[in-house]
């Protein structure tokens, strides 16, 4: 059976509705606030938004809708790839790219800023984003924060110019996310001052690399550091890997030194992945990026850093910001995508409403349902990252750089890096289904932001495995609070926890609440709306979890270390959904934090109302938990729903404002459905229907007429 042509089909225009008389063509009745209630400030509310870094973001949405950078749909991979690497010259030349280098060599000292314009990259074309990325937040970065001060005169300006494409050759064919167990060696040899560097199986392959299938010329390698028989685990190695022909351009693969190209992807084919070996190539002593590990002529190792573990993580948490920047490219990911569909569905026209003139679909309750919630957490996302952006300054800027500030960044880089990509994701699949057959067309660019945004989740780390890094150290942060207690203090913290489960684990709470709430809809949902409980409820999602969580791997210290495994693997999932749950909290603090800023009271009070959905969109999610627990009473339960119809309801006539805010226009979006077509299209219907009625021209229904027999 062939499928059909016609994508009106998937509009759900399963009926043809009686053609009524229309009304005349005026504004969308529920587009805006009625007179009275408030108001956003939308100019106002998109500077917020910008945040910290607004002349930065400024500059890069100016590139991202130059038509010499934005992407162009139907080019072949080749010419795509081509295109993608000629933009990364324009952005060197236009002063794009420096602002996270030193300012000795011409770069700006300015971390959070650089990530902040980076991630605007992602409104002219997702390809262009992460190779970007790849060139200066990974392959420059590598250099910038492993290297030595020398190292980096030396060897910085080839990657900041661009003379010298590079690739981040971390992930192999058989260890993605686990960067300590891959194959790699670099085995130093006294004799020649050399490492050799060597891939001993198939599997060792550096695998999924930027810049690695066409254009990189030297990679940093990361590979076993061994040298007097002794493995001192992962160190990062500079590494020509083609030679350089008269046109610049990348050549032949240098000795030792082999790859294929990964081919056609599922999306973000503008980038050139490939895979990468090594056999016994040998890279200079001068090349092993020494900041935190070094190897003497004679082979002796030194580190700053004594425990193998505590430097490796050290390493790699310095290379933190592709985390970060992803999060933050997927903040404006979702911000386009909610702000096509927005505009379509305040403008597309389906169905006669009550007899009357056919309904914008944003009217509908259940379109409001799927939409507005998410701009709702696209606003406590954004907000959250400018709190991560802000983190990730104050460490890599040197203002507050210290190992318990470092492992906050990283843990909050893992947790809202896992969420965010995974909901903008779920987005972009939503906002598909909401844009009907339109939303399947390339001309509305949804589908290839979906394609090219599908890696995100697995880029820079699987979400699940870094929400498991971010459950450790939750239960790190758990078993630091008693550490050195007194056996009293225990013994009360017992007494006190089975004090709390005998009252929130019956009926008992339960009661209690509805006694309070003496069965009133209108009280429980007051109470529900309180930023108070709302942050109770949230925090002891995690607080409760963790506990409970803590107490089930209790004995995992006294277990052999497979029987240990075996009890966390057991409870992995608990260890992903609490760590899930704590991302979740982390932006509705944001969102909470960022409201107390806010001047302007029309629009306090619609940030309010989203704040509220979103909190509360997090209860309904886990409305079985918080029974179950004790935590809600059925009558609170069943209010949380209701009341989340009544915010929606609230702020869909400030849709429109909220994703105006964003600061995308049609120029950014390049979606023929945001650009108000739609809408002259649907006014010209209805003009022309609103005409033939009033000419007297229209025909009779038939089912008119079988009314008017019957009567």
């Amino acid at each position: 059976m062939s499928a059909p042509t016609d994508l009106s089909a998937a509009h759900g225009a399963i009926a043809t509705p009686e053609v009524t008389t229309p009304a005349a063509p005026t504004d969308d009745h529920a587009s805006a606030p009625e007179r009275g209630a408030p108001r956003v400030d939308v100019p106002a509310l998109e500077s917020l938004l910008l945040g910290r870094w607004a002349p930065e973001r400024r500059k890069a949405r100016g590139a991202a809708c130059d038509d010499r950078y934005v992407r162009v749909d139907g080019l072949t991979m080749d010419e795509h790839r081509e295109r993608v690497f000629g933009q990364l010259g324009l952005l060197v030349e236009e002063g794009h790219v420096l602002r996270a280098f030193p300012t000795r060599l011409g770069g700006a000292d300015m971390p959070g800023g650089n990530i902040a314009a980076f991630e605007e990259l992602a409104a002219a074309d997702l390809s262009l984003q992460i190779k970007s990325g790849v060139q200066w937040g990974l392959f420059g970065a590598a250099i910038l924060h492993l290297g030595t001060p020398e190292q980096q005169d030396r060897l910085l300006p080839g990657a900041m110019s661009l003379a010298v494409p590079g690739a981040f050759a971390m992930t192999e064919t058989g260890h993605g996310s686990d960067v300590a167990s891959i194959a790699t060696t670099a085995t130093y040899d006294p004799e020649t001052g050399e490492f050799d560097l060597h891939t001993p199986f198939r599997g060792a392959w550096k695998d999924y690399l930027g810049n690695a299938g066409k254009d990189g010329v030297a990679a940093t390698v990361f590979a076993q550091l061994v040298t007097a028989g002794v493995n001192h685990g992962v160190h990062c190695f500079y590494v020509p890997i083609r030679e350089v022909g008269d046109d610049g351009r990348a050549g032949a693969f240098l000795p030792g030194v082999g790859g294929e190209d990964d081919g056609l992807k599922g999306g973000l084919n503008g980038i050139d992945n490939g895979r990468l070996h090594f056999t016994h190539v040998r890279v200079p002593r001068e090349n092993l990026l020494a900041r935190y590990g070094t190897v003497a002529a004679d082979g002796t190792y030194a580190s700053s850093i004594e425990s193998p573990g505590r430097r490796f993580f050290t390493m790699l948490g310095s290379l933190v910001q592709g985390r970060v920047s992803l999060d933050g490219a997927s903040s404006v990911v979702s911000k386009m995508a909610l702000a096509i569909a927005v505009r379509y569905g305040n403008e597309r026209r389906q169905f006669a409403g009550a007899g009357l003139d056919e309904v914008v679909l944003l009217d509908y309750g259940r379109h409001q349902r799927r939409l507005i919630p998410r701009i709702a957490e696209t606003y406590a996302m954004s907000f959250a990252h400018d709190r991560l952006l802000d983190l990730f300054d104050a460490v890599f800027s040197g203002e507050h750089d210290d190992a318990e500030t470092r492992e906050e960044l990283e843990t909050m880089a893992a947790a809202l890096k896992s969420t965010s990509t995974w909901f903008t994701m779920d987005t972009l699949q939503e906002v598909r289904e909401a844009c009907g057959g339109a939303g399947f067309l390339a001309q509305n660019r949804v589908t290839q932001l979906r394609h090219d945004f599908d890696i995100y989740t697995t880029f820079e780390g699987d979400n699940n495995v870094l929400l498991q890094l971010v459950g450790k150290r939750l239960l790190t942060e758990y078993g630091k609070q008693f550490k050195g207690i007194s056996a009293g203090g225990m013994a009360r913290y017992v007494v006190d926890r089975a004090a709390d489960l005998a009252l929130h684990g019956t009926p008992l709470h339960r009661a209690v609440q509805t006694v309070v709430d003496g069965g009133s809809a209108r009280r429980a949902a007051g109470h529900l709306r309180d930023e108070a409980t709302q942050r109770e409820l949230l925090t002891y999602r995690v607080e409760a979890a963790v506990a409970e969580l803590a107490g089930a791997l209790r004995s995992a210290s006294k277990l052999s270390p497979q029987e240990a495994f075996d009890l966390f693997n057991a409870h992995q999932n608990e260890l992903i959904t609490v760590a899930r749950a704590h991302g979740q909290l982390l932006k509705w603090e944001a969102f909470t934090q960022t409201l107390a800023g806010v001047e302007d009271e029309g629009t306090r009070q619609v940030l309010t109302w989203a704040r509220d959905l979103f909190g509360l969109s997090l209860v309904e999610r886990e409305l079985g938990w918080y029974l179950v627990n004790g935590r809600l009473s059925a009558q609170r339960a069943r209010t949380v729903t209701s009341y989340i119809d009544r915010l929606v309801g609230r702020l869909r006539p400030h849709a429109q404002d909220l994703v105006d805010a964003f600061g995308y226009g049609p120029e950014h979006l390049r979606a023929e459905v945001a650009t108000g077509n739609e809408k002259a299209r649907q006014d010209e219907a209805r003009a022309y229907l609103a005409d033939l009625v009033a000419s007297g021209d229209a025909p009779v229904s038939e089912k008119s007429l079988q009314r008017s027999k019957r009567g």
